[in-house]
């Protein structure tokens, strides 16, 4: 076993820096360097630790997710889920943000429950409230 302590960063591949990093600060991230590097990358920060890495080299408007929004599924990465303690709280502030919940609230079989939004880039972010929780 390879001893992963946690996952370091998320790299999500965006059109347009403001409208991405504007987005992620409504989420509560906090821009600290970019463009950087050879690709370019910026960078922004949660309080809980998670990082973004936002790919500043996209070549084509947003439009269908081709992982998500096709017929054809094709591998790779869907969402990321990130764990909330009250789905209801966070679909009120995504509401006050005037943010589209594109799916939920669902329950999981589990009693987790689950509500999804998208970025500026049809990327799918999931909040995930763990079964228990409330």
């Amino acid at each position: 076993m390879i001893p992963v302590k946690r996952i370091n960063h998320v790299g999500i591949r965006v059109s347009d820096l403001k409208t991405s990093r504007d987005f992620y600060e409504q989420l509560g991230f906090r821009f600290l360097a970019g463009p950087v590097g050879p690709e370019p990358v910026a960078i922004m920060e949660h309080p809980c630790g998670i990082n973004l890495n936002f790919i500043l080299n996209a070549t084509v408007q947003p439009g269908e997710n081709i992982l998500m929004d096709i017929d054809r599924k094709h591998p790779g990465y869907t969402h990321m889920a990130l764990e909330v303690d009250d789905i209801n709280e966070v679909q009120e502030q995504l509401h006050e943000l005037g943010i589209a919940i594109t799916g939920g609230p669902i329950c999981s079989e589990r009693g987790s429950i689950l509500l999804f939004i998208r970025d500026p880039d049809r990327n799918v972010i999931e909040f995930h409230q763990p079964a228990g929780k409330r």
